[in-house]
């Protein structure tokens, strides 16, 4: 018996329907509508260019910039919401409504793709960008041709249940919708107070790493349990559930969550912060960003060393600026034993002196080190305060001082001479000898 009435009424609703479309005002609402995007096409066409020659001289703002051209390349859309808009306030003033609610329909679904399609541009991934835009359009098509409840009924019939838990196809995709919205609110709203904590002069650089890790963390953890919460699944249930898989993963993914760890103590004792040169196991550059895994150094070849953290933990690190910034080098070097040891001296400070990098606020420093085979060994010692820019161009640079200064004065740099004594055996010796006589 209910199957018949159903029958019953479907057919019922469908005479209605096809009584409804072949009226000769739903004709005429559908020629309207063709005219009217068949003009908001054309004003698009005439007005778009000039608009976006303008919109290019953005600069400095991208995400205003991928907004504004998204706007300009649905100018056509917003033209034709507008005809829609005026034509429904037209026709409504002087006829009956239920001629003009076919365009009301087209007018509200027209409406939510656009908006709906400017929004997407926020997010990067195109892929995702996309599968959201449809998702979200279907579903306020759905709301707006009364069809909500059937559907919803329809995805709630097919369900899993888990325990005292009922998981549903509506609960599946209600939990996925709200878990992508609070999440991407919460890595939003993170960013912007993480660069808050950035620009404080107040907090050191790892305390300001750590904060701003820490905030985007909780509330991404508070936007996932809100989300859940609200669909009404009770996170009791999955206990035993994230305790098996909790076990799994501290088995499987131990590397990671001691790099984790690692990275939290390195924040905490400030062993390490952006902006530091450091020297690890033949790897020589400056810390650009401390990550929740690793830890990006950038060498002065423009390479880029993810090291994980752990390795800052487990092996001996350099920290060039780790107290100041002040890093002390050694230049060895060897002149002639004619030369006057204290003219040398005095004349490699000046030289060293002479070079932009060196720190003057504290001296260089030359002292006479030994008596060489064929020289006088000295070292000369020199501060800088950049240890980021390199430590070979300015031992370099110092060392093209000393024999600028050297040449200039005359100061001779030995190298070593070598005596070769070649000696005859006595038989080879004698034969020639007696050669010679015959």
């Amino acid at each position: 018996m209910e199957i018949e009435n159903a029958i019953a009424e479907g057919q019922s609703l469908a005479r209605g329907v096809l009584n409804y479309l072949l009226t000769p005002w739903m004709f005429y609402q559908i020629a309207i509508i063709a005219v009217l995007f068949a003009a908001a096409r054309l004003l698009k066409w005439r007005i778009e260019p000039r608009l976006e020659e303008r919109a290019r001289r953005i600069e400095g703002h991208p995400g205003l910039l991928r907004v504004v051209i998204a706007l300009l390349r649905r100018l056509d859309w917003i033209f034709f919401n507008l005809f829609l808009f005026l034509t429904l306030t037209v026709m409504r003033a002087v006829t009956w409504p239920s001629r003009s609610h076919f365009i009301y329909i087209v007018f509200s679904l027209s409406l939510v793709w656009l908006f709906v399609s400017v929004f997407s541009r926020i997010i990067r991934n195109r892929l995702a960008a996309r599968i959201l835009t449809w998702l979200a359009w279907i579903y306020a098509a759905l709301v707006i041709l009364n069809f909500d409840d059937e559907a919803a009924t329809f995805l709630d019939s097919y369900a899993l249940p888990l325990g005292e838990l009922r998981l549903s196809a509506l609960i599946v995709l209600k939990a996925a919708a709200l878990l992508i919205a609070t999440i991407w609110l919460a890595v939003v709203t993170g960013r912007f107070l993480d660069e808050q904590v950035q620009k404080s002069e107040e907090l050191t650089p790892s305390i300001r790493v750590l904060i701003g890790k820490v905030v985007k963390f909780g509330l991404v953890l508070i936007a996932a349990t809100v989300a859940l919460s609200s669909v009404g699944i009770d996170l009791s249930a999955f206990t035993v559930f994230t305790g098996a898989v909790g076990l799994g993963l501290g088995f499987g993914l131990q590397k990671v969550i001691s790099n984790f760890i690692s990275g939290i103590i390195i924040l905490l004792d400030k062993s390490i912060k952006p902006g530091d040169t450091i020297s690890l196991e033949g790897t020589f550059g400056w810390i650009r960003e401390l990550r929740a895994r690793f830890v990006s150094v950038v060498t002065r070849d423009g390479r880029e060393y993810l090291i994980p953290n752990e390795d800052f933990i487990t092996h001996r690190v350099i920290n060039w600026s780790f107290s100041d910034d002040l890093v002390r080098l050694d230049v060895n070097f060897g002149v002639s034993y004619d030369c006057d040891p204290h003219e040398v001296s005095a004349l490699a400070i000046a030289a060293a002196r002479s070079v932009a990098r060196v720190d003057l606020s504290k001296n260089p420093v030359c002292w006479l080190t030994g008596f060489g085979d064929s020289s006088l060994d000295f070292v000369l010692r020199f501060w800088i305060s950049d240890p980021q820019q390199g430590l070979t161009n300015i031992r370099g640079q110092v060392l093209l001082a000393l024999w600028d200064t050297f040449k200039e004065n005359n100061i001779a740099i030995p190298y070593p001479h070598r005596e070769v004594i070649l000696k005859t055996p006595p038989g080879e010796a004698f034969q020639t000898k007696g050669e010679l006589e015959d």
